[in-house]
């Protein structure tokens, strides 16, 4: 092999490494557009899901004030509803004692 051989032989394998790396270089470049776009659409899915989450607090936290103010008035109208019965019942005791003969 000539020298001449030896130097075309050594420039076709140098275009073929360059060649090789211009590829890797734009496949890397794909990736990275790729993965940043992802990463932006994760961004955006979690800044939704966020929205979500808070709007979902929001709703829970009012819930639970309206059951709160719903225990309360059952309560009170529970406890009014057992002290108009107390006062029923004593009257109808009182009632049915004034109506006993005594001895």
């Amino acid at each position: 092999m000539t020298t001449e051989e030896r130097f075309e032989r050594i420039e076709h394998v140098t275009a073929g490494l360059v060649e090789d790396r211009r590829k890797d270089r734009d496949e890397y470049r794909q990736l990275w557009r790729d993965t940043q776009r992802q990463l932006n659409e994760i961004t955006a899915k979690l800044a939704d899901l966020t929205l979500k989450v808070a709007d979902t607090n929001d709703a829970v936290a009012r819930l639970a004030d309206e059951t709160r103010g719903s225990i309360d008035r059952l309560a009170k109208e529970s406890r009014a509803a057992d002290q108009a019965l107390h006062d029923r019942i004593q009257a109808l005791v009182s009632a049915i004692g004034q109506t006993l003969p005594r001895p």
